[in-house]
């Protein structure tokens, strides 16, 4: 660092810090006998670590049956949590919400710190586009797109800037490397879901949510899809959330939210 007139202390922040992303990192600098020292702040930043999810009293009802009814859920930024209960509970309802796919019948759902509810349609998909991704359970990757393509799709959505080098290392990352001109009907299964996994990631969202990774797979390709899912969303320092009814999810996340059939 040079400066013109130095302070002989400070801070400095480097990030973006708004009502929806708190993606910011405090360092301390320190002069001392001319020689300029940069420390990270763990102090500062643990506490900066706000919730990636916070939900009150949230409600969700075809006609008068209530599909979803939860007092509460939590999840802190950087974590992982997987949401488990019978086919049928409303689990996909509740990713549904989280993504503000769909709207509740009442309740707060704070995403990042933003009420997704009080956000207008075109708001809410910029909102989603920007700082969240998602993995269906049927991958719905567009069968008429190569990988890659289906893969920037989300970039593209999103408009957010990013390196050719990123992308590349993304494809590296999920073994995608040599796939990126193939079609998605040429894929295999694993390979379809590590391409929806990159189409998740490529934005940099801070929440990642995945609907039924494990259901379809053997109990040695769920445990390595769960690890993918997991290192992946951390490589980017993004919250996970796997919706699931699959016991075989149990001790492999962070937390766990149990969600049972509504009567």
């Amino acid at each position: 660092f040079r400066w013109k007139s130095a302070p002989s202390s400070g801070s400095f922040l480097i990030g973006q810090d708004s009502p929806c992303s708190r993606a910011v990192k405090r360092y301390n600098i320190s002069i001392i006998d001319g020689q300029t020292n940069v420390a990270f702040d763990r102090k500062a930043n643990a506490v900066s670590k706000s919730p990636a999810i916070e939900v009150t009293d949230l409600r969700f009802a075809y006609g008068n049956r209530a599909v979803v009814n939860i007092g509460r859920c939590h999840l802190a930024r950087g974590d992982s949590m997987a949401v488990i209960g019978p086919s049928g509970c409303g689990k996909t309802t509740f990713l549904h919400l989280l993504a503000g796919l769909i709207r509740p019948s009442a309740g707060v759902i704070q995403i990042l710190g933003q009420d997704i509810s009080a956000l207008r349609a075109t708001e809410l998909d910029r909102f989603r586009g920007q700082h969240i991704g998602l993995v269906f359970q049927r991958f719905h990757l567009l069968p008429a797109l190569t990988v890659r393509d289906n893969v920037l799709l989300a970039q593209r959505l999103s408009r957010a800037p990013i390196e050719r080098t990123q992308v590349e290392a993304l494809f590296d990352r999920l073994d995608l490397a040599g796939l990126e001109h193939r079609k998605p009907s040429t894929l295999s299964q694993g390979q379809a879901q590590r391409s929806a996994i990159a189409r998740a990631l490529v934005h940099g969202p801070e929440l990642v949510m995945a609907d039924e990774p494990t259901s379809a797979l053997d109990d040695q390709s769920a445990e390595r899809a769960l690890a993918l899912l997991k290192e992946s969303a951390q490589a980017v320092g993004a919250a996970l959330v796997v919706v699931t009814h699959d016991q075989r999810v149990r001790g492999h996340l962070d937390r766990e939210f149990e969600m049972d059939a509504q009567p």
